[in-house]
C-alpha cells in the first residue's frame, strides 16, 4: 500500500517548512537574549537537524522501515535512537544546556503547533487507508496539542496565574499524545506484534511518507517536550536563589 502522491508533497514540503521556521526562529531568540554562550550550541542544531531529516527521507524511501507480519519490527530504531541522543545532548552537555537556558519558554511550546499535521492521519482513515484504533487517537490528539501550543506559549509568556502547572499539564498531554501513538502504531501495524486492526493493518506508518511521522516528528516532538520540562525546572531552581540576592 502506497499514500495518495499529494501525501509525499505535503509531508515533504511540510517538514521542510517546519525545519526552516524552526531554525530561523531559533536564531533570533537566541540573538535577542544570549547570543555569545549560545553559538556553538545553534552551531550544532542547524548542523545535525538537516541531517537527522535527511537521513530520516533516506532511510524511509528505502524501505528501512517497512514492517511485515513475519519480522520484528525496525522503526523503533528510527523513534527512539534520536530521542536518547537528543535528550542526552540536552541534559549532560554543557553546550545544550547553554543553548536550552537562552532559548525562549514560548519558542519550544510554540514551535509544537506543527503538531497540527497530525491531520493527515485523520484524512487517511477517512479514505480508508488507516485503521481507527490508530488514526482516530493519534489524529485528533497530535492536532489538539498543536492548536494549543500557541496559547499555552502566550500565556506563559504574559505570567497569566499558574502558568507552570499550565505548561506542565500541556507537556505530560503531549508526551501522552506521542507514547499513546507510539503503542498503537507498533499494535496496528504489521509484525509479530500486532494484536489490533488484524483485518486492515497500519501498513502506511512503515512506509514512505508517513513513516517520517514516527521516525521524525515523533521524536522532535518529545524532545521539545523534555527540553520544555528540563528548562522549567532550572528556571525554577534558579528563581529562590535570584529572590534572595
Amino acid at each position: 500500500m502506497s499514500a495518495p502522491n499529494y501525501v509525499t508533497y505535503f509531508m515533504l514540503l511540510s517538514w521542510i517548512g517546519i525545519i526552516a521556521a524552526a531554525l530561523a526562529g531559533l536564531r533570533v531568540a537566541i540573538r535577542q537574549i544570549d547570543w555569545k554562550l549560545s553559538q556553538r550550541g545553534l552551531r550544532t542544531v542547524t548542523d545535525l537537524l538537516p541531517l537527522w531529516f535527511a537521513a530520516a527521507v533516506a532511510l524511509s524511501y528505502a524501505g528501512a522501515f517497512r514492517g511485515t507480519s513475519s519480522t520484528l519490527p525496525t522503526i523503533e530504531f528510527g523513534i527512539f535512537v534520536p530521542i536518547v541522543v537528543g535528550v542526552v545532548w540536552l541534559w549532560r552537555s554543557k553546550t545544550g544546556m547553554q543553548l536550552l537556558d537562552a532559548v525562549p519558554q514560548s519558542w519550544l511550546v510554540g514551535l509544537q503547533f506543527y503538531r497540527v499535521l497530525g491531520a493527515i492521519f485523520l484524512v487517511m482513515y477517512a479514505q480508508g487507508h488507516m485503521p481507527t484504533a490508530f488514526a482516530l487517537p493519534a489524529g485528533a490528539g497530535d492536532v489538539a496539542v498543536g492548536l494549543l501550543a500557541p496559547i499555552v506559549a502566550v500565556a506563559y509568556t504574559r505570567g497569566v496565574a499558574g502558568r507552570e502547572l499550565l505548561l506542565v499539564g500541556w507537556n505530560l498531554l503531549g508526551l501522552l499524545d506521542l507514547t499513546n501513538a507510539i503503542i498503537t502504531g507498533f499494535l496496528t501495524s504489521p509484525s509479530p506484534l500486532q494484536v489490533l486492526a488484524l483485518d486492515a493493518p497500519n501498513q502506511l506508518i512503515g512506509e514512505f511518507p508517513m513513516v517520517l511521522v514516527p521516525v521524525f516528528g515523533v521524536p522532535l516532538g518529545i524532545i521539545l517536550h523534555v527540553a520544555s520540562l528540563i528548562k522549567l525546572g532550572r528556571d525554577t531552581a534558579r528563581r529562590p536563589a535570584l529572590n534572595g540576592v
